[in-house]
């Protein structure tokens, strides 16, 4: 994990009166070991064997604390569904593709668009900070050969799909 990451937490925590914990330190540390996005329920199972013995209550309320202390970005996939987002302190102008239809996130960035957002935002008064866009979109793949590997994988692993519209 970045040192940067550690200090910003510790410092959050401190400033909330709330003391590091085993099972806070194992969450934290295997949230941002991969560069990937992850759910609540990935996320557990991750961590639910650790040595630290790791609740899901224990794993939701540590996301919530990294969200809410601008380390982790909440991603909403709608019906529910929530991904998390460990990478944006390091890009935090990058934008998500959703798939509809296998629940796959490709993370994509564009300096087009960043220049779209930088000029419509000073037109408008304001100074951007970061950007995020959510595109939802349905598989090519699965349109094209009536298959997907990322939606068998996802119905094998057990995972909770959308509803289509």
């Amino acid at each position: 994990m970045d040192a940067t990451v550690q200090a910003r937490l510790d410092e959050f925590i401190s400033r909330r009166g709330l003391r590091r914990t085993a099972q806070r330190e194992v969450i934290v540390s295997e949230v941002f070991s991969k560069d990937e996005h992850f759910s609540a329920d990935e996320l557990f199972e991750r961590v639910r064997t650790s040595a630290a013995n790791t609740s899901r209550a224990t794993v939701y309320r540590t996301l919530g604390l990294l969200v809410a202390a601008g380390l982790l970005r909440e991603i909403d996939l709608g019906d529910e569904q929530t991904t998390y987002d460990p990478n944006f302190l390091d890009k935090p102008a990058h934008n998500h593709l959703v798939c509809i239809d296998c629940g796959r996130v490709v993370e994509f960035e564009d300096a087009q668009l960043e220049n779209l957002t930088a000029c419509m935002t000073r037109r408008l008064g304001f100074e951007p900070i970061r950007q995020s866009l959510k595109i939802e979109a349905t598989c090519e793949q699965l349109r094209n050969q009536g298959r997907c590997a990322n939606l068998i994988a996802a119905r094998l692993s057990g995972k909770r799909l959308r509803k289509k519209r």
